[in-house]
């Protein structure tokens, strides 16, 4: 960026042009076909519901290697609205919306095909293949039960909810397809809110106690999570009380995974709201403990709580230990915390920049993304305040915020938000995103799902000039998606990055399982080695840049010893 810098002022000093930012994004949703617009259905009496928004999730449903659209909605409620009157999500305004991705930036509604409209007023959507059958399936979570939908390999869904056994029930958000106990099959973890109801809704004031607002979270209960066994025959069973995920109550609205301790399982961060975070380690695959207070997660670094609502658990400073992002609500700053090995993290909010650039700013689904490819992974927040009464009750707050781009350099994040484009100054209420490659150049694009309007899709154009590389798994011994395997690419440059197979993180969404890299100018990864679920560890030397790559899991070895593989 600094060499652009220097063509503008060349440029302005030599006839009044500036050069064009090296990487802009376009909002292509005019021209997409996508006329989803959520629907909160709000009403006088401030359901909290109302302020969650939903989802979104990036899948190739019908293989034909581009990445679709599906979103989640609302559903009619009234003031009536209660147990015996529920949520009416009949009217075709209210479906959850699937597009087909035809190309060349076009998408094509198939909901009423695929059978994918739904039934609740739904949150949060997870993407895997938990039958191992090469066909990508969803599970929607919302308010008083979720949906597991099963690809049917045909572009149709079917609703195997009730014979999968993973109804669960009360008001859940995020979710994720992880396999905790590497047995092969996608288990599932399912965050759930608060113990609320719609006739336990309550009148609450806004700060200037003239006019009715929505509750905070600290007016009701928190609740338990949820975390499904993957029998490996279509059904699941409950593990939440045996796995010790049950004994933390908390208020989860995102999910993030990675393993954190380099032991070889797969852990599990949650963000909380307005409570302390949870970080459950993997212990052996057999149960968890909570152990985020220990590891220095739990509270911001003055031992605050704070409203923790997406989140993402990735390396940004390349040194091979995954850190984690929080965002939060006006004045708290997004919380960022450093790996530093050994189980310990530290809070780095402020000394990272990341404070100075989210002071006033509320922000919900998060992703590190490599979006200018040069090798540091950047992050990009989808905001909006939870409350639309804010903006007439606290001088400085806005209810409707536009996205977020912190670049990294280095580990140093500062904001490049000014320079990507008009997409970026457009105000929203911004909640789920979602990161993939949907026009298939290489960059990353981003789809964020905004509450009571239409999505905002981001296409990236630009970030694939300094070289990149996208890695496909298929696994044989672990999950047929590969997710949990962590894959460490190494260019030809030195420089080492690494980041995890995972749909989940951000907040109630799922993006492309793919794992992505930018290069950095470099032309070629001198070593890719991918770390399976399995315990399978595989290498590829000299894999070229600019391109996907799909890599099949060996079987197992005798001995477990490494595989190497040539391009």
């Amino acid at each position: 960026m600094r060499a652009v810098f220097a063509v503008a002022v060349l440029g302005a000093a030599l006839g009044g042009m500036t050069a064009p930012p090296v990487v802009q994004f376009t909002d292509i949703t005019p021209s997409s076909g996508v006329t989803f617009r959520h629907d909160a259905s709000k009403t006088s009496l401030k359901f909290l519901p109302e302020t969650m928004g939903g989802g979104v999730a990036l899948l190739d449903y019908d293989g034909d290697g581009r990445l679709d659209l599906f979103f989640t909605n609302g559903a009619r409620v009234d003031e009536r609205t209660g147990a015996a009157r529920p949520p009416d999500k009949h009217d075709p305004r209210f479906w959850n919306r699937l597009y087909r991705n035809v190309g060349t930036g076009r998408f094509v509604d198939v909901t009423a095909r695929a059978g994918l409209a739904g039934r609740r007023y739904d949150f949060g959507a997870a993407v895997g293949d938990y039958d191992n059958d090469g066909h990508p399936d969803l599970y929607v979570t919302g308010f008083g039960g979720n949906t597991l939908y099963r690809n049917n390999g045909d572009s149709s869904f079917t609703d195997v909810t009730e014979t999968a056994g993973v109804a669960a029930g009360g008001w859940s958000t995020s979710a994720a397809f992880v396999d905790y106990d590497r047995d092969g099959y996608l288990d599932l973890f399912v965050c759930r809110y608060l113990a609320w109801s719609w006739e336990k809704n309550i009148p609450c004031a806004d700060s200037g106690g003239t006019e009715r607002s929505y509750c905070h979270p600290r007016h009701f209960s928190g609740v338990t999570s949820v975390l499904f066994r993957n029998n490996g025959n279509g059904t699941f069973t409950d593990v939440s009380i045996d796995t010790g995920v049950a004994a933390e109550t908390g208020k989860a609205l995102g999910v993030a995974l990675h393993d954190y301790d380099g032991d070889g399982s797969i852990d599990i961060f949650v963000a909380n709201d307005s409570m302390r975070q949870f970080l459950f380690r993997n212990v052996g695959g057999r149960r968890f403990a909570e152990v985020a207070l220990d590891a220095g997660v739990a509270y911001d670094e003055d031992g605050r709580n704070f409203a923790g609502m997406g989140v993402d658990f990735e390396d940004y400073d390349n040194d091979g230990r995954p850190d984690v992002v929080v965002t939060t609500l006006s004045l708290e700053r997004y919380a960022l915390f450093r790996n530093l090995g050994r189980g310990r993290f530290a809070y780095t909010t402020h000394t990272s920049g990341v404070g100075r650039a989210t002071a006033l700013l509320s922000g919900w689904g998060a992703l590190f993304v490599d979006y200018d490819g040069d090798a540091d992974k950047d992050l990009f927040v989808a905001q909006g305040h939870v409350l639309d009464t804010v903006t007439a009750a606290r001088h400085g707050f806005e209810y409707l915020q536009p996205p977020l781009m912190l670049r990294n350099d280095h580990g140093r994040f500062s904001d490049a938000s000014a320079s990507l484009g008009r997409v970026f100054t457009r105000p929203a209420a911004g909640r789920g995103a979602a990161a993939g490659d949907w026009d298939g150049d290489g960059d990353i694009d981003l789809a964020v799902a905004n509450l009571d309007g239409p999505p905002s899709l981001l296409r990236n154009d630009g970030g694939n000039r300094t070289g990149w590389l996208i890695v496909s798994l298929r696994g044989t011994v672990s999950n047929r998606d590969g997710i949990g395997a962590i894959v460490t690419v190494v260019d030809d440059g030195g420089r080492t990055q690494s980041r995890i197979c995972t749909t989940a993180s951000s907040y109630q969404s799922a993006s492309d399982r793919r794992v992505h890299f930018g290069l950095g100018g470099a032309r070629r990864v001198r070593r890719l080695e991918i770390r399976w679920p399995s315990g399978i560890v595989q290498t590829r030397e000299n894999v070229t840049a600019n391109r996907v790559i799909e890599v099949v899991e060996p079987p197992r070895t005798p001995g477990g010893k490494p595989t190497s593989q040539r391009p």
